[in-house]
């Protein structure tokens, strides 16, 4: 069969493609099929290791000596049960307490040698007695009773054994049980399930919380299983904004032909995504359980901009063959230009050493590149059967003729005046941006769980926890090695007590406990309460001894004795405090380490929150550097002119400094969550520069006049962009309401730099192409 512009010069890919429609179509159900099928198997991804960056230096000290102790996971739980009325010292309530203990021990993944509360054999209480040093357990089972005399012997004991604010709240109403979390499920060998160990949890809160009881659980473990339990809202948030932009693109089109394919090929591209991930072996990590949404917005800027250019193909009289094909013919390079950008933009993502941030730049890679086949060749090669209904046509036709001020104002910008004054706004906005961004800080600035909602369950308990307990939920380990067997040498001992004593002083430190610490208060305890006494002895036997002794079920040293902890407590994780205590720490590290005793920061969140900030802190330019970087390459060789790339990319760096003066502002820190937002916009808004530049190139290779080229490109690509634009930023504006905090960040963060783009790519790219233009110098000449 000959179609009416079969005399034009298509070239092998466009005849290849159309040739092979129905191979095309058989080829993409069938992966459909198969991926959709792959794709209901795709899990979240909890492991806490991947949020963390593994080869930083802190990781890998925490890994060494947590290996050397055969300890798991440092993941830490606590959980406070509290009463309404009375305090702890009540025997029904120490009954509940120990039946919570108990329940709590036996959960598969609890590393119960690590459970502590008031029941724990190993909370221990010291005294000095007339008959000498006295010790025993806080709860004592031989004596233990329901009456006023063992209530009041348990109160003495707790207070003696120093756990008020620690392990009793400080105003006696709660008490608290803490434990560690294995990496790996004893009874099945794998990986341990979070998100049911966190129901287990909830079913130990659910038994025994009422009756004047209240159960308050907080930890990463719980965090990160609350966070994926805020994902299910995730598909009612996709589902909005699939029906927000299907109502828009109807009303864009006006044909349920035009609108339904670009939505169903823009699916597919999200199914495709979620399969490929499956087959490779991953999961959905915890901050990349949004990209699949991205990928669909990316697949209908993409897809409304071929239905546009179909509509108007049909309307100058093509067959719907001819349209879709002459379509693909002048829409491919430019989408594949853009799609290849966005997918090599997300991949620099994979320089940055935190598995989460990993997980998100794999999703996002493989989601752009299906798209270049489910939006560029599929959607094409569907509307080459079906093509447009004659309302469309009409519809695209009336807009193409129809007289718009709103246009007609925009056409201006590629006029000489109206750029100059364009350009200088820009650079004032540039200023602006680059004078708020300087506030722009690293890691959580907000308490609790900033990725959840402040009144969310977590960071109500977190709330109770910290205002009841002087106990604090920012933890840092100190790890001092010496060679084996001289784990309670004198200099040892020594100098991890002058590090105690300086980090005891710095700003943030709430409490340092160390073998120093508890050998100085057990000599005191053991002499009668001198206080002459409270100093470290220099007869290693003697210090031995002291070291020895602990009210706890767990010891500091290795069991090579080769090793020994300084634990911290800090008042909370922001960026200052985590950079005052890190460089106490190295600063004496590089004074005073040698062959005999040399310190390495490690463990705890507070640890793996300050290693996250400094990755984060120099990947977020190198990131920056290199998006770019790759995109202007890409725009340099697909246009082959330095004009092209400056007029696409300034619009993409003045919103990028804008978002990051919206970040300082409203107090979004850079973290693991965001730091990839910036990375994602750029990569969308490029498609909006690439697709207008293009269009602008080949009316201007055709002759025609800067403004009337402009003028015919809004028409056209102008229009789609603009609705894009707007499409997309309805839809991510609707997280804003999310119970998810991140969520809620990520949608107005992209709300702005969907629309910011847009605004930039049809306002500031003409005007910088009218200032840079040979007609624009033969004007002014």
């Amino acid at each position: 069969m000959r179609h009416d512009n079969d005399n034009l010069k298509f070239s092998i890919l466009t005849r290849s493609v159309f040739h092979f429609r129905l191979p095309i179509l058989l080829l993409s159900l069938l992966a459909t099929l198969i991926l959709g099928w792959q794709a209901t198997q795709v899990k979240p991804d909890t492991r806490l290791e991947r949020l963390i960056p593994g080869s930083h230096e802190f990781v890998k000290n925490a890994r060494d000596f947590q290996g050397k102790q055969n300890a798991g996971d440092n993941s830490i739980v606590r959980v406070a049960v509290a009463r309404d009325e009375g305090t702890v010292f009540d025997y029904d309530y120490l009954v509940t307490l120990q039946k919570i203990s108990d329940e709590l021990s036996l959960l598969p993944g609890v590393n119960t040698s690590s459970v502590n509360s008031l029941w724990s054999p190993g909370m221990l209480w010291f005294s000095i007695t007339p008959l000498g040093y006295d010790s025993g357990p806080v709860i004592d089972m031989a004596t233990f009773e329901d009456s006023a005399t063992s209530m009041e012997t348990i109160r003495t004991n707790a207070f003696r054994a120093d756990l008020v604010g620690s392990y009793v709240s400080n105003d006696l109403k709660a008490s608290m049980i803490d434990f560690q979390v294995l990496p790996i499920n004893p009874e099945t060998q794998q990986p341990l399930d979070l998100q049911a160990f966190s129901d287990r949890l909830e079913q130990v809160r659910e038994t025994y919380q009422g009756d004047g009881i209240s159960i308050h659980i907080i930890g990463d473990v719980k965090k990160v299983a609350d966070l994926v339990d805020g994902f299910v809202q995730v598909a009612v948030f996709f589902l909005i904004a699939f029906l927000i932009t299907g109502a828009l693109l109807f009303h864009y089109s006006r044909c349920v032909k035009s609108t339904l394919i670009p939505l169903v090929c823009s699916v597919v591209a999200v199914v495709w995504q979620l399969g490929t991930i499956h087959l490779l072996g991953y999961g959905l990590g915890v901050f990349s359980v949004l990209v699949p949404f991205l990928v669909f917005a990316i697949a209908v800027s993409h897809g409304v901009q071929v239905i546009n250019a179909i509509a108007h193909e049909t309307a100058k009289g093509e067959s719907r063959f001819n349209a879709a094909r002459i379509t693909f013919h002048h829409l491919h390079k430019a989408g594949l230009v853009a799609l290849l950008s966005d997918g090599i933009g997300f991949a620099t993502l994979f320089m940055i050493d935190i598995g989460a941030i990993k997980d998100l730049a794999l999703a996002a890679s493989v989601g752009v590149a299906l798209v270049i086949i489910t939006n560029l060749v599929l959607l094409p090669v569907l509307m080459s059967y079906v093509g447009v209904s004659g309302r469309c046509v009409e519809h695209a036709q009336h807009k193409l003729e129809k007289q718009s001020p709103l246009w007609e104002g925009l056409a201006h910008f590629a006029q000489p005046k109206l750029a100059g004054a364009t350009v200088i706004i820009a650079l004032v906005l540039a200023g602006v941006g680059a004078w708020y961004s300087q506030g722009l800080k690293v890691g959580d600035l907000g308490k609790g769980a900033p990725e959840l909602r402040a009144d969310s369950r977590y960071n109500q308990d977190n709330h109770f926890i910290t205002s009841h307990f002087s106990t604090s939920t920012d933890l840092m380990t100190v790890f001092a090695g010496m060679p084996e067997g001289q784990c309670d040498a004198y200099k040892a001992i020594d100098l991890i007590d002058r590090l105690g004593w300086q980090l005891a002083n710095t700003a943030g430190v709430q409490s340092v406990s160390s073998p120093a610490t508890r050998a100085k208060m057990n000599r005191y305890l053991g002499n009668e309460g001198n206080l002459k006494m409270m100093a470290l002895p220099r007869d290693e036997r003697v210090l031995s001894r002291a070291i020895a002794i602990s009210g706890f079920s767990f010891t500091s040293a290795s069991t090579d004795c080769d090793q020994q902890k300084i634990q911290l407590e800090l008042t909370d994780h922001s960026q200052e405090t985590l950079q005052r205590v890190v460089g106490v720490i190295r600063d004496f590290s590089s004074k005073h380490d040698d062959q005999d005793v040399w310190f390495r920061l490690g463990a705890g969140n507070a640890a793996n929150e300050a290693a996250t900030n400094e990755v984060i802190e120099r990947a977020q330019l190198e990131i920056l550097a290199y998006v770019y970087g790759i995109v202007g390459l890409m725009v340099l060789a697909t246009f082959r002119s330095a004009k092209a790339v400056i007029c696409i990319l300034l619009p993409l760096a003045l919103t990028s400094l804008l978002c990051q003066a919206l970040m300082a502002v409203m107090g979004i820190g850079i973290k693991v969550a965001t730091l990839p937002v910036i990375a994602l916009g750029v990569g969308i808004g490029v498609d909006y520069g690439i697709y207008i530049y293009s269009r602008l190139n080949s009316y201007l290779s055709l002759g025609h006049p800067l403004l009337e080229a402009y003028r015919e490109t809004l028409k056209t690509t102008g229009k789609a962009v603009s609705f894009t634009g707007m499409t997309l930023a309805i839809g991510v504006a609707t997280w804003i309401v999310s119970p998810i905090k991140f969520q809620a960040d990520m949608g107005i963060l992209l709300t702005f730099m969907f629309l910011w783009n847009m605004v930039g790519a049809l306002t500031l790219l003409p005007a910088m192409t009218c200032l840079l233009s040979r007609e624009r110098r033969h004007q002014a000449k």
